[in-house]
């Protein structure tokens, strides 16, 4: 891990009590064995480690949207929703058209309501258009792993990559760190190819970290969509052998976000670009450091990751109440 840590936001504490506060407020009172998966998981130290120079306004914001994201995630992994397309399928594309403004039916689709509506405030239409863009193709991962499973197929690496992009959820907060940093980033500067490698090498290190992270608990529920287990099927190796490898590969994609940041500099310069988009870039090549720092201090800390012995598998046959229409 070539990039220092930029610290813990002090925030922390309030934006915990603010995030379980607000999911009762929603009406998303967690069962015993959801309430503690969430307390293993710590939204509030991953967004912490992530933003840490945040307002507590905007730290609070976005530890309610992860905090819901995670609700997603343990629904459509471990739940039934994954196993079912069908089923995965009427889910995601009700809260696909919730986003969308449409009218909300269940707790889970109430939050969102909620934080779609704080989210937009003040934000420009392109880049409300990006950040529905990246938050509905992360939705829409789920159903096509639910799919996969059903048929009993598994992507190739190559695939998977291009699929984790959008199925680690990264990308939305790429977006949210763009209001905490007071920037807004026009279509040519989201178009620079160096920009989309940056995010994507970013995005990637996520994606790759959380999965040698959640291999063993993963590997308990039966869930194939990880690089770690694919990398061990395709090579038909240990699990120590694969791990290496994984390992190996992170080290490389952190030289990615190097080489990307550097050639992002060039880029600036030979399209001449100057005043708010240069700073506005400038920004992001800073704070994406210690965004990877954060995230990677981040799968060493969370029990989550770290304590595979504590999953509990989900035997439910019908969805939670909260996602019910």
């Amino acid at each position: 891990m070539p990039f220092q840590s930029t610290g813990c936001n002090p925030g922390i504490e309030e934006t915990r009590k603010a995030a379980w506060e607000w999911a009762e407020s929603n009406g998303l009172v967690l069962s015993p064995v959801a309430r503690k998966k969430m307390v293993r998981t710590r939204p509030e130290l991953w967004i912490s480690l992530i933003f840490p120079t945040a307002s507590q306004q905007h730290l609070d914001l976005f530890c309610q949207w992860l905090f819901w994201a995670f609700l997603v995630d343990d629904e459509f992994d471990d739940g039934p929703a994954g196993r079912d397309p069908r089923m995965c399928e009427a889910a995601i594309d009700r809260l696909v058209t919730v986003l969308d403004g449409g009218p909300p039916s269940g707790a889970m689709e109430r939050a969102l309501v909620g934080l779609r509506t704080r989210t937009h405030r003040d934000r420009s239409a392109r880049w409300i258009r990006q950040f529905r863009r990246d938050t509905v193709a992360w939705l829409w991962t789920y159903y096509a792993e639910a799919v996969e499973r059903a048929a009993g197929q598994a992507p190739t690496r190559s695939e998977f990559v291009k699929h984790r992009r959008d199925s680690v959820a990264m990308q939305p907060f790429l977006d949210l760190h763009e209001i905490t940093a007071g920037i807004d980033l026009p279509e040519s500067a989201r178009s620079l190819p160096a920009y989309i490698a940056l995010r994507n090498a970013v995005t990637d290190h996520s994606g790759l970290c959380n999965d040698i992270c959640s291999f063993e608990k993963e590997a308990l529920l039966g869930y194939e969509h990880n690089a770690v287990r694919l990398i061990q099927r395709d090579r038909d190796c240990t699990l120590q052998e694969a791990v290496d490898e994984a390992g190996a590969q992170l080290a490389q994609i952190a030289q990615r976000v190097q080489r990307a940041e550097k050639e992002l500099v060039e880029e600036i310069e030979a399209a001449g670009i100057e005043g708010p988009t240069r700073t506005a870039l400038e920004r992001c090549v800073q704070d994406y450091r210690g965004l990877v720092r954060g995230d990677f201090d981040y799968h060493a800390r969370a029990e989550r990751y770290t304590r595979p012995d504590l999953v509990e598998v989900d035997r439910r046959d019908s969805m939670s109440e909260h996602f019910a229409a």
